[in-house]
């Protein structure tokens, strides 16, 4: 059977240990990835349970990112995930595997079509009063339209998780909601750089006041960082550069010091291609 998605931190504690000291087993891989992604079984004792696994000799070179770390970062995107208490990242390690070194991630049962709930392509009269609009474009046939998502505050807490660890490719596929309709996000590798790099679909929020909830979320993450000596430092530095790791508390400060959702910045593309 396949472990459900965690809902308590005792949870998380034990697929964590699943995680890093089960045995895997690949079984096939995931086509439509853009690096090498294993789906595969894993087992600990008398658990057994679905994950992907992506070892780092299966990254392909990206010209703006370090050769090799693609993993590292999808481990340090958990961390902060479950720190934050965002809880968006499904339990995510660094470990050894049959093809060495790579992430190994819980796999999440989702609700088929549940990111169209979230994020999805409508005609200006389709969009319903509590979704956002993101920008407008035109099918080949020249039918309008509008990119949007819906306005829901877990998806807001998204948005600020991704200012947070920079995430450089938060389409609408990656987000999923599970079998008891938790939010769920994944594919973070190109993430956590010290370079501004925000591409995201979630930007129905710019300027507005970030919710209590998101500002206690970021005090308390920015403490932990703050504190060399704690395991949550202890853990960013083993996964990300020194740069990386002080530009995370840099974004944390700024959040708090404007209080509202970032716009985009102007000097780059700010959503990613395809959205979807």
């Amino acid at each position: 059977m396949n472990l459900p998605a965690p809902s308590t931190q005792e949870d998380v504690a034990h697929i964590l240990d699943v995680l890093t000291f089960g045995e895997i087993e690949v079984e096939g891989r995931l086509v439509d990835a853009s690096n090498l992604a294993l789906l595969g079984w894993l087992t600990l004792g008398d658990v057994r349970t679905r994950v992907i696994y992506k070892p780092i000799d299966g990254e392909r070179p990206l010209w703006d990112f370090p050769q090799g770390t693609l993993a590292k970062r999808e481990a340090a995107s958990f961390v902060l995930s479950a720190v934050g208490d965002w809880n968006v990242v499904p339990p995510t390690v660094l470990r050894e595997g049959p093809l060495g070194l790579g992430s190994v991630q819980l796999w999440v049962d989702a609700v088929d079509g549940a990111s169209q709930s979230l994020v999805d392509v409508v005609t200006p009269a389709d969009l319903a009063p509590d979704w956002l609009p993101v920008f407008e474009a035109q099918l080949s046939d020249g039918t309008p339209v509008v990119v949007a998502h819906a306005d829901r505050p877990e998806l807001a807490a998204v948005a600020v998780f991704d200012v947070v660890i920079n995430n450089a490719d938060r389409k609408g596929s990656h987000l999923v909601l599970d079998q008891s309709g938790s939010l769920w996000g994944f594919d973070h590798g190109v993430s956590c750089h010290a370079e501004p790099k925000l591409r995201t679909v979630l930007w129905g929020w710019v300027d507005k006041p970030l919710p209590e909830a998101e500002l206690a979320r970021l005090e308390t993450l920015v403490g932990w960082l703050g504190n060399p000596l704690s395991p949550v430092s202890q853990a960013i530095n083993a996964l990300l550069s020194s740069a990386e790791v002080e530009a995370v508390s840099q974004r944390i400060s700024a959040l708090l010091a404007t209080g509202r959702f970032p716009q985009p910045s102007g000097r780059s593309p700010a959503v990613p291609w395809p959205p979807l």
